[in-house]
Parts: C-alpha cells; sequence; structure tokens
C-alpha cells in the first residue's frame, strides 16, 4: 500500500458582479486539488456595452494584496505568466485560466475580470474587484 503524501492546492473562485451589463461568470467555491495535476478555472464573459473587452486573471495569495496574473486585449491572444497561461476566445467569450502542473503554493483566490482596452482601464477593473 502506498503512502504518498500529496500536498492539496486550495483554488478559490468567485464571481464578479454585473456592472453596465457588462460581466464575468467564473466557477464558484473551492476547489481543491492535488499538486502536479492540470488546474482550469473556467471564466466567460457578457460585455454589451463593450466592443472589444480586455480581459484579466487577478491572484490574491494568503496575507496578500490583489495582483495582476494575466492580461489580453486581442481576441485570441495567448498570454502566459509563471506557468499560468489563458486564451482570449472572443467567439466563445472566455478566458479560461490554465496551468499544467499546479503547486502547493498556487493556493490562493483568482479573479476573472474584464475592462474596457479602449480606455485601458486595469486600474478600473482592480478596483470593482
Amino acid at each position: 500500500k502506498m503512502n504518498a503524501s500529496l500536498g492539496l492546492v486550495v483554488v478559490m473562485l468567485l464571481i464578479l458582479g454585473r456592472t453596465h451589463g457588462n460581466s464575468v461568470t467564473q466557477t464558484e467555491g473551492q476547489v481543491t486539488i492535488s499538486e502536479g495535476t492540470l488546474l482550469t478555472i473556467n471564466c466567460t464573459y457578457s460585455a454589451t456595452t463593450i466592443a472589444y473587452p480586455a480581459l484579466f486573471w487577478y491572484v490574491q495569495y494568503p496575507g496578500e494584496g490583489l495582483k495582476l496574473l494575466l492580461k489580453a486585449v486581442t481576441a485570441n491572444d495567448k498570454v502566459s505568466n509563471k506557468g499560468f497561461e489563458a486564451t482570449y476566445n472572443k467567439e466563445a467569450t472566455s478566458f479560461h485560466l490554465e496551468k499544467a502542473s499546479v503547486q502547493e503554493s498556487d493556493s490562493a483566490v483568482y479573479y476573472c475580470a474584464l475592462g474596457d482596452t479602449v480606455a485601458e482601464t486595469a486600474e478600473g477593473a482592480e478596483r470593482k474587484l
């Protein structure tokens, strides 16, 4: 009988509020997965007043402030940072976050957000959280 001690990664997922008919929806609640496995956090968006929304993933590690993890401003952009990646899929209106092999240090709260590329409101997206 194997006595493998698996580290667990706890990921909190929050749904962000709707603003001016634009919104993002992501899986809600807490997800616990084993270290070394694939993490996928779904995020779909609805942009009724923004023609070309910018999409963001923010991360908040325990005891720390909010940090920008990924930002995509053009449809079909594939962006990556620290092993995380997401593709801005305009057809599917999605911006799913993935990491091939998660570590215990990835335990955090992850937020999906959208903003207006014209106004470049990255700060605005952060404030809405």
